[in-house]
C-alpha cells in the first residue's frame, strides 16, 4: 500500500508540471541531433486535418447548392461568403474574385477552425492522447498557439505580397519603389527610403504572426489556470466553473475576431502590393 501511494505521488503533476505538460508540443527531430529541424507533429496534423475538413465541408455545400430556396446550411455559407466578399471589396479595387477574395475566405475559415480548437477541454485531449500514446504523450490541439503556425501563415502572405508587387509593377518598378519612396527620388535619400521600406517589410510578418499567436496562447493559458483553480476544492470548483463559462463566452469573440483581423491584414497587405506609394 505504501509503495502504491509512493508511485501515485511520483506520477502526480504539480501545477507547474501540469501547465508545462499541456503546453508542450509533440516535437520530433528530423535529424539525429535535435536542433532547428524539429517537426511539431501535433501542429502539423491538426492544421492539415482542419484545413481539409473546412474546405471539404465548403465543397460539399457548394456541390449541393441550388438556385431555388436554399437550405439553412447553404444560406449560412452564402452569408459568410457575402460578408468576406464585402470586406474585400472595400479594400481591394481590382478583380478580387480571381485570387484575393478566395484567399481571404480560405484564410478566415482555416484560422477560425484552428482557433476554435481552444474550446476543447485540454484534459479530454490529454486523455485521448494518453490512451493511444501513453501517459507522457503530448499533444497541442490549437495550431495557432504555436508561433511556427502563425509565422508560416504570415510568411506565406508576405511572399505573396512581394510576388504581386513584382507582378504588378515589374521587378524594376519594385526596386525603384524600395529606394525612391516615400521620401523622394533624390539619390541622397535612397538609404533612408530603403531603411524605411526594409523596416516595413520586416515588421509586417512579425506583427501579423505575433498578434494571432499571443492572443491564442494567452487564451490557452487562462483556460489551464481556471481548470487548476477548479481542482482546489469546492469554492475553487464553483468559481472556476463560473469564470470558465464567462471566459468561454468571451473567448468566442476572440476566436472569431482574431481570424477576422488576420484575414483583413492579409487583404490589406495584398491590396497594398497592387498599389504604389
Amino acid at each position: 500500500m505504501a509503495t502504491e501511494h509512493a508511485d501515485n505521488a511520483q506520477h502526480a503533476l504539480t501545477p507547474s508540471a501540469y501547465i508545462e505538460h499541456h503546453l508542450s508540443f509533440n516535437a520530433q527531430p528530423l535529424t539525429e541531433s535535435a536542433g532547428f529541424w524539429t517537426l511539431h507533429v501535433d501542429t502539423f496534423v491538426m492544421s492539415v486535418a482542419l484545413g481539409l475538413i473546412v474546405m471539404g465541408l465548403i465543397w460539399m455545400v457548394a456541390r449541393k447548392a441550388t438556385a431555388g430556396v436554399p437550405t439553412k446550411t447553404q444560406a449560412f455559407v452564402e452569408l459568410v461568403f457575402s460578408f468576406i466578399d464585402d470586406q474585400v471589396k472595400n479594400i481591394f479595387h481590382g478583380n478580387r474574385h480571381s485570387f484575393i477574395a478566395p484567399t481571404a475566405l480560405t484564410v478566415f475559415l482555416w484560422v477560425f477552425a484552428m482557433n476554435s480548437m481552444d474550446f476543447l477541454p485540454v484534459d479530454w485531449v490529454a486523455g485521448i492522447v494518453s490512451f493511444f500514446g501513453g501517459e507522457h504523450a503530448k499533444w497541442r490541439a490549437v495550431p495557432t498557439s504555436d508561433i511556427n503556425t502563425t509565422f508560416a501563415l504570415a510568411l506565406s502572405v508576405w511572399i505573396l505580397m512581394i510576388f504581386f508587387a513584382i507582378k504588378v509593377k515589374g521587378f524594376g518598378g519594385w526596386i525603384h519603389e524600395l529606394f525612391c519612396a516615400p521620401f523622394g527620388t533624390k539619390i541622397w535619400v535612397w538609404p533612408a527610403n530603403f531603411m524605411f521600406n526594409l523596416i516595413e517589410y520586416v515588421s509586417k510578418p512579425l506583427s501579423h504572426s505575433l498578434r494571432l499567436f499571443g492572443n491564442m496562447y494567452a487564451g490557452e493559458v487562462i483556460f489551464l489556470l481556471l481548470g487548476m483553480w477548479a481542482a482546489t476544492g469546492l469554492t475553487g470548483t464553483i468559481a472556476g466553473a463560473i469564470l470558465g463559462a464567462g471566459w468561454s463566452i468571451f473567448h468566442i469573440l476572440i476566436v472569431a475576431l482574431q481570424a477576422f483581423i488576420f484575414m483583413m491584414l492579409t487583404v490589406v497587405y495584398l491590396a497594398m502590393a497592387h498599389e504604389g506609394h
